[in-house]
């Protein structure tokens, strides 16, 4: 699963989600790899919370229409906290990254993640080796 996801259905080049970034970052190698590290990370985070919740919450209350609604406030959150972390450890990253960090939130790859994780019915281990694999096989396409 974690080389299906990295490789052989790498979102960026298999599903062109992601491709803001993509174009935006692939340019610099040290830009490339924190804009990686940061849709890595969002994506693990995403997927351990949006698996909680809507196992937990939507699921068993019968409010799976909210997904779309919950899935996007959760990846919000997370992108303002990665947001706030870098830039107070690494202003250069920061400003490097300029306004392709705040446009993870809009990173349709993320939300994708997400609902193929609906879609396919993972477990809880299952999904976050899915986001780890999508997640590496994003910053690997940007290193392309």
């Amino acid at each position: 699963m974690f080389i299906s996801a990295a490789v052989v259905n790498n979102f960026v080049l298999s599903y062109f989600l992601g491709i803001c970034p993509f174009l935006g970052v692939s340019r610099k190698l040290s830009s490339a790899i924190g804009m990686g590290c940061a849709v890595t990370f969002v994506m693990v985070l995403t997927s351990v919370t949006t698996w909680l919740l809507y196992h937990k919450l939507l699921l068993p209350f019968e409010m799976a229409y909210l997904q779309y609604v919950i899935f996007i406030l959760v990846i919000a959150s997370l992108v303002q906290m990665v947001e706030m972390f870098v830039k107070k450890t690494s202003p250069a990253l920061y400003q490097a990254l300029g306004i392709y960090l705040p446009l993870i939130t809009t990173n349709c790859a993320i939300l994708g993640l997400a609902l193929f994780m609906v879609l396919k019915n993972y477990n809880f281990i299952q999904s976050i080796v899915f986001a780890l694999g999508a997640g590496l096989g994003f910053t690997m396409a940007l290193l392309i």
